[in-house]
C-alpha cells in the first residue's frame, strides 16, 4: 500500500503519494509552476530551474527544484516568495540570451515580468533543456544525440558531430523540443534530419511516404515483424 504524506503547499495541507516530487504534487492540486525542461514521460532532469521553490524543512529554508526534490512528511512549499521570483527572473534572462525570439520563451519571460535580458545575446537557440536528449535515450532507445562541452559550449550533437549511426531519423528529438531548434524536413522520399539524409519508404496504396526506412527497420528488430508488414499497417 502506498504510503501518504501530507506536505503544505503555499499554505495549503495537501496529501501527496510517498516518492512525488513537488512539481507532481502542485500540480494535482493546480498550482502551477513554470518549467521547461520537464516531461512526464520522461526521468526528472532539473535543468532549467525554472521550477525553483522555497521549502521550510525543520528550520531551515532553501530554494530546490521541484522537479527532482521529493515530498516529505510536514514539508511546507512556497511557490510564490520573492526569492523564488528572482531566481526564476534570472534563469529567464539566462534563458533568453540564448534564444531571445521564441514564443513560449516571451510568453513565459512575460510572465515572470522579464522584458529583456541584461546578458550579451548569444543566438544558439538551444536552451539545454535535455528533452530530446532523454527522449532519444529513454523512449526511443537508441542514444543517438548527446550533450558535448561544457558550460556556455554546452551543445547537444551528434557523436563526433558526424551523421550519427544510431539515430532512426523518428523526428521525437524534434517534436519534443520546446523551442523548436531540431530542424527535420521531409522531401522527395527523404527526410533530412541531424544534417543526414534518410530514405523514406512509400505506402503502395496511396503513394504518401509513410516513415523512415530505418525507424521500420528498428522496430521490425525489436518486435520480430517485418518491415512490410510494419509499412502496411502505417498505410492504414
Amino acid at each position: 500500500m502506498t504510503e501518504m504524506i501530507t506536505v503544505t503547499i503555499d499554505g495549503r495541507k495537501i496529501q501527496a503519494a510517498e516518492h512525488t516530487t513537488i512539481l507532481e504534487a502542485a500540480r494535482g492540486v493546480n498550482i502551477d509552476i513554470p518549467t521547461l525542461c520537464y516531461n512526464e514521460a520522461l526521468t526528472p532532469y532539473g535543468a532549467c530551474r525554472l521550477c525553483m521553490v522555497e521549502i521550510i524543512d525543520g528550520k531551515r529554508n532553501r530554494l530546490v527544484a521541484s522537479c527532482i526534490y521529493e515530498v516529505s512528511e510536514g514539508l511546507v512549499v512556497e511557490t510564490d516568495t520573492p526569492r523564488v521570483q528572482n531566481v526564476r527572473r534570472l534563469v529567464m534572462e539566462l534563458l533568453l540570451a540564448r534564444n531571445p525570439k521564441h514564443p513560449v520563451l516571451l510568453a513565459m519571460a512575460s510572465r515572470l515580468g522579464v522584458a529583456s535580458s541584461r546578458f550579451p545575446t548569444e543566438m544558439k537557440g538551444c536552451i539545454l533543456c535535455g528533452q530530446c536528449v532523454r527522449t532519444c535515450r529513454e523512449v526511443v532507445g537508441v542514444s543517438a544525440i548527446g550533450f558535448a562541452g561544457r558550460g556556455t559550449h554546452r551543445t547537444v550533437t551528434t557523436p563526433f558531430g558526424e551523421a550519427p549511426p544510431d539515430c532512426i531519423a523518428c523526428g521525437s528529438c524534434a517534436y519534443v523540443c520546446p523551442v523548436d531548434v531540431i530542424r527535420m524536413e521531409d522531401k522527395n522520399g527523404i527526410r533530412r534530419i541531424w544534417n543526414t539524409d534518410f530514405e523514406m519508404i512509400r505506402c503502395e496504396d496511396t503513394g504518401r511516404y509513410i516513415a523512415p526506412k530505418k525507424q521500420l527497420e528498428h522496430i521490425s528488430g525489436m518486435t520480430g515483424l517485418s518491415v512490410e508488414h510494419l509499412a502496411a499497417r502505417h498505410c492504414k
